[in-house]
């Protein structure tokens, strides 16, 4: 078995593609630096990310591929399944082999396995844009916890920099431990310390944290979500179904 290990970066996988065709060598498994080397490994090599060979293979393949199917490609990537790096490579491969690309040839396994995870992930991003709460701090701040089940942060940037251009937020990944934040400007990828991370898990700013109108509308929104619940007609099942309950933990209706 031939297994490349790579710094679990896009760009450290197109340079694994770069790699494969310039050593022909092509691996029966891809991991991250940091695994452990499996039993039953013939030969391993470490692949370095490289910039530059790494745009040529992404030109390679905008080549080949239309514009939807590179987004598709990428959603893939950040689906962060176990078979992502192997199912990506096999893709990136046939559609460099072939004169004029594969991405319409739903009869291939791997063609249709990249359409199902791409639009798992791109329903996740949707509902990381409908179920986002936003919570105004003490410094005009405007900060949402999330923990979505692909990592979809960086897709709702586009979304949340046109919708609300006139405030600065920060969108924060407690799963990922990292963040996106808008300073009225650009948005820009920021990291907490371990301690502060550890205090956002839980989503719940300290009172102190909070502005004055925060604290006042998360406790007028609560009231009102209770009163204009309707007890006879509760149906939990249906609920769920429309507000999967791992987005629970950061609406402020639901606690």
């Amino acid at each position: 078995m031939t297994v490349f290990f790579y710094d679990k970066t896009f760009d450290g996988l197109l340079s694994c593609i770069f790699f494969a065709y310039e050593n022909r060598v092509f691996p029966d498994l891809i991991l991250e630096e940091a695994v452990q080397k499996p039993l039953f490994t013939e030969v391993s090599y470490r692949v370095t990310t490289e910039d530059e060979k790494a745009a040529r293979v992404w030109k390679a393949l905008e080549k080949k591929l239309s514009l939807t199917a590179r987004k598709a490609m990428f959603a893939v990537w950040l689906s962060e399944l176990e078979e992502t790096e192997m199912l990506l490579f096999r893709y990136m491969r046939k559609n460099i082999d072939l004169p004029q690309g594969m991405e319409m040839n739903f009869g291939d396994d791997d063609v249709l396995r990249c359409g199902e995870i791409a639009r798992k992930v791109a329903r996740d991003a949707q509902r990381l844009i409908q179920f986002i709460r936003f919570q105004e701090t003490a410094d005009g701040i405007y900060f949402a916890p999330v923990s979505p089940q692909h990592n979809t942060v960086r897709m709702v940037a586009r979304h949340f920099k046109a919708r609300f251009s006139d405030r600065p937020w920060v969108i924060y990944d407690t799963r990922r431990r990292f963040g996106i934040y808008y300073d009225l400007k650009t948005v820009s990828e920021i990291i907490f310390s371990d301690e502060e991370a550890e205090k956002l898990a839980s989503g719940k700013l300290d009172k102190e944290k909070l502005s004055e109108n925060e604290t006042v509308l998360q406790t007028l929104w609560k009231e009102y979500f209770r009163t204009m619940a309707i007890k006879e007609r509760e149906n939990l099942r249906l609920q769920r179904q429309n507000m999967p309950k791992r987005y629970w933990k950061y609406l402020t209706e639901m606690q």
